[in-house]
């Protein structure tokens, strides 16, 4: 079954910094696009989103979101569906009024990119002196006023030495999860510097040895499927092999997971700029349910090495890099330095019968939203399974939240105070 869980939706093409990286080759505040979605447009799509699946999760982005200055209508209505809404920003205009008013209007979390612990460094890579320190006075706003946030972090060769460091300051600032990115060269992206395949190799083991330091966060690769065969490699009894694959954390482009561009084109993913169809000629539910391309992103006929590699199940490989490359959507991935051995197919750790729930451990998985249900359904198994039990209990939903969330987010950092001021 092919539910949608996840979908991001690009409000604008404006934005107010020029980043190196942008996917998009986003434009300046005063520029943007003529046919921009409208605020009626919007709406409708969050109908069918919710038609799909009204567990969705709907991240809302741009160029920069926060520039739509019907922002707070489209969350209101998406919120009101019961669908889950969470915005992708770069910080700048998270100030404390208008954290206040997308709280307001039902967001229930951000994601804000941070490039480097330096200023300089990001500022450089943002294009605008100044950026970092008003992107984290907005990550300030949002930890007191109880906003969820995240951290988004695009490795490159500027960066690469700070995963460690970025997932430090994280932590001390209160974010709850670090997403870290792998570069796919598309819009200006396209002259950004990227990692070799061995630099890309040793950056996913450090990420995965970092992550044990921990706990009480997720750290998670980003555009990197194949994080899955480097961590069974370093540990084929890990709890993370337990969640790979198109359920876990392989590639969701056109499975679980699709992008709404500004002017209603729908892609595979972000990185995918081939439109399947546009939500101004078809309903999206169709577009979603009946396109013959996202039929073959969902039973994919892989080529090259990924085609023949032991590790395809857990990984299956990004399917934008190779579309960008001019391979096509189902190529090997440059970017993975591991040569197919020919050895038997691998697949994820599974425990169907090992591992049962109590009623009242039932009752609270229910309370999860359902875009994230089944992942958590996994990690509370995974969780039990690793503690020599066979029986989920609400005290280990309980441990895990506490792993995850700890009791010192409500300490005011330092660091804050040091760089904010």
């Amino acid at each position: 079954m092919n539910e949608l869980n996840l979908i991001a939706i690009n409000l604008t093409k404006r934005c107010n910094l020029a980043c190196d990286h942008c996917y998009l080759d986003a434009t300046t505040l005063k520029q943007g696009t003529a046919d921009e979605l409208t605020t009626r447009e919007v709406n409708l799509i969050l109908d069918q989103v919710h038609a799909l699946n009204p567990d969705a999760m709907v991240v809302l982005t741009g160029g920069e979101p926060l520039l739509r200055e019907d922002l707070e209508e489209i969350i209101e209505h998406g919120s009101q569906l019961g669908l889950f809404i969470v915005a992708g920003t770069n910080g700048i205009q998270l100030t404390s009024s208008r954290v206040h008013s997308l709280q307001a209007a039902g967001l229930m979390g951000v994601g804000v990119s941070l490039d480097s612990i330096y200023p300089e460094k990001h500022d450089n890579f943002r294009g605008k002196s100044g950026s970092w320190q008003k992107t984290m006075k907005g990550l300030e706003n949002c930890r007191e006023q109880e906003l969820s946030f995240q951290v988004h972090f695009t490795v490159t060769r500027m960066n690469r030495d700070e995963i460690h460091d970025i997932i430090a300051l994280s932590e001390e600032i209160g974010a709850r999860v670090v997403n870290i990115f792998f570069l796919i060269c598309t819009g200006r992206g396209d002259t950004a510097s990227d990692l070799t395949p061995d630099e890309y190799e040793t950056a996913l083991k450090h990420i995965i040895q970092v992550q044990e330091s921990y706990p009480d966060m997720i750290v998670r690769p980003r555009c990197a499927p194949h994080f899955k065969r480097v961590a069974m490699q370093m540990n084929p009894d890990a709890e993370i092999n337990r969640i790979s694959g198109q359920e876990g954390d392989g590639c969701l482009a056109g499975i679980h997971y699709c992008r709404i561009n500004s002017s209603g084109d729908v892609t595979a993913c972000p990185y995918i700029e081939t439109a399947v169809g546009s939500t101004r000629e078809q309903p999206f539910t169709h577009i979603w349910n009946d396109s013959a391309e996202f039929a073959g992103l969902r039973n994919p006929d892989l080529d090259g090495k990924c085609g023949m590699c032991e590790y395809r199940s857990l990984c299956g490989g990004c399917r934008a890099r190779p579309f960008a490359q001019g391979d096509g959507l189902f190529g090997s991935d440059l970017l993975c330095s591991y040569i197919p051995e020919g050895g038997p197919l691998i697949e994820p750790l599974r425990d169907p019968n090992e591992v049962s729930w109590d009623e009242a451990a039932l009752v609270r998985l229910e309370r999860i939203p359902g875009f994230i249900r089944k992942m958590v359904k996994k990690k509370a198994e995974a969780y039990v399974l690793d503690n020599s039990e066979s029986i989920v209990r609400v005290r280990h939903l309980e441990e895990l939240t506490a792993r995850r969330f700890g009791s010192n987010r409500q300490k005011k950092p330092k660091l804050f105070a040091r760089t904010t001021d």
